[in-house]
C-alpha cells in the first residue's frame, strides 16, 4: 500500500501549537510535511537545528523540546529547526518505501537530484544562507552500539571546537554525498551529532545541554584547537550489502550469515584475519565498498575464504548494526582510521 505525503515546504515564525508536546508518531497532526519554524533570541544570528530526517530517530526533537521548554520567555539566540520526514516519523521508519533518504538529498547530492526532496532541501539552504547562521547542527540517533559522536566534513579549528563541545571522539567524512551538514559547511560551521540509540534518555539530556551550549557561545576561540582534546577518525568508505544477496545473524540459512555480536565492534580496531560473516556459496560480490572517490576497493578490505568473510587490513568500523532494514536502507558500516593531527 503507498503512503500519500506532502513534500512541499512549510514555514514559521513561531512555535506551531502542541510542537512543544507531541511525540514523533503524532507529530503529522501539527505540521503536514517538511517545515522550517524560526524563533526569535536575543541574538539574532541563529543555530540551525536539523531534526527528524531520519523518521526513527526522534533525540533532536525530543532534545528541542526540552530545550524551548527552558526557554519559554526568551531565547539567548534565535534558533531555526528543520523538521524533515514528518511522514516517516509517523510510522517510526527511517524512511517510507519509494521515499529518498532525507540525509542523501541536500545540494550536492548525485541522486534524487529531480525529486521533490531535493527541492526542499535547496530551499532549506538557500533561506539558511540569507540568515548567515551562527552553526548548523544536524541530530541523529543510530540502532547498533555506537559511543555517542561528533562528525565534520571540513579539517578546520572552528569546526574541531563546535564537534568537541558534544564529544572528544569526532569522525571527518566527505562520502555519503547529499548530506546537511556537507551542505551547510559551506555557510557556517556545521556538525552531525550522533545520540546513541533511539529512546535513550542519556542522549536525549546529551543532545539538550549541546544544543543549550551552542546557544549561549558567543564565538569561536582565536587559538588553534589542542589535538589532545579530540581522538580524531577519518572515514575512508562505505560497505553496503548487495541487493540481490541475502543476510542474517548468528545461524541464520542466508546467503551471508553476520557474526551475532556485530555491532559490538564498533569503533574497535580489528585486524586482518577476523571474521565478520559465513557464507555456504560461492560469491563474486558479497561486499560493495566504495571509497571517498567512489571506487570500488571492496578487495582492500575483505576477502572470502574457507566460506568466511574476513578483514584484510587494520580499520575501524563504525555504524554497524543488527536492524535489516536499516542495513538495507542505508548500509553495513563506515569503515575508519584513526586520522593523526
Amino acid at each position: 500500500m503507498s503512503i500519500a505525503y506532502k513534500t512541499e515546504l512549510e514555514i514559521y515564525d513561531h512555535l506551531p501549537e502542541g510542537f512543544l508536546d507531541a511525540n514523533a508518531q503524532e507529530l503529522y497532526q501539527i505540521l503536514s510535511g517538511p517545515s522550517l519554524i524560526h524563533l526569535q533570541g536575543e541574538n539574532d544570528q541563529p543555530v540551525f537545528v536539523s531534526i527528524l530526517q531520519h523518521g526513527n530517530e526522534d533525540v533532536g526533537l525530543r532534545a528541542v523540546q526540552m530545550l524551548l521548554k527552558r526557554y519559554q520567555d526568551k531565547l539567548p539566540r534565535s534558533i531555526s529547526i528543520f523538521v524533515g520526514n514528518v511522514a516517516a516519523a509517523r510510522y517510526g521508519a527511517r524512511r517510507l518505501d519509494g521515499q529518498p533518504d532525507y540525509n542523501r538529498v541536500w545540494p550536492g547530492a548525485e541522486d534524487f537530484i529531480d525529486s521533490a526532496e531535493y527541492k526542499v532541501m535547496q530551499e532549506v539552504t538557500m533561506i539558511m544562507r540569507d540568515k548567515r547562521p551562527f552553526v548548523s547542527i544536524d541530530l541523529h540517533n543510530n540502532t547498533g552500539l555506537n559511543p555517542h559522536y561528533a562528525c565534520i566534513n571540513v579539517l578546520d579549528d572552528r569546526f574541531f571546537y563546535l564537534a568537541s563541545l558534544f564529544s572528544r571522539t569526532v569522525v571527518y567524512f566527505l562520502r555519503p554525498v547529499g548530506v546537511q551538514s556537507l551542505a551547510f559547511a559551506e555557510i557556517c560551521p556545521s556538525v552531525t551529532v550522533e545520540c546513541g540509540r533511539t529512546g535513550d534518555q542519556r542522549g536525549i539530556e546529551h543532545a539538550a545541554e549541546y544544543l543549550d551550549a551552542c546557544l549561549h557561545l558567543a564565538g569561536f576561540p582565536e587559538h588553534s584547537m589542542p589535538r589532545q582534546d579530540i581522538d580524531l577518525y577519518h572515514t575512508v568508505a562505505i560497505t553496503k550489502v548487495p541487493e540481490n544477496i541475502s543476510f542474517g545473524f548468528g545461524s541464520a540459512k542466508t546467503d551471508i550469515c553476520f557474526i551475532d555480536d556485530l555491532d559490538h565492534y564498533n569503533f574497535r580496531e580489528v585486524f586482518p584475519g577476523m571474521t565478520i560473516a559465513h557464507t555456504s556459496r560461492d560469491l563474486d560480490d558479497f561486499f560493495q565498498v566504495i571509497d571517498e572517490a567512489g571506487v570500488d576497493v571492496t578487495e582492500d578490505y575483505f576477502v572470502l575464504e574457507d566460506n568466511e568473510i574476513r578483514f584484510k587490513q587494520n580499520v575501524m568500523p563504525s555504524m554497524l548494526t543488527l536492524d535489516e532494514k536499516v542495513i538495507r536502507q542505508d548500509c553495513l558500516c563506515y569503515l575508519m582510521e584513526r586520522y593523526p593531527l
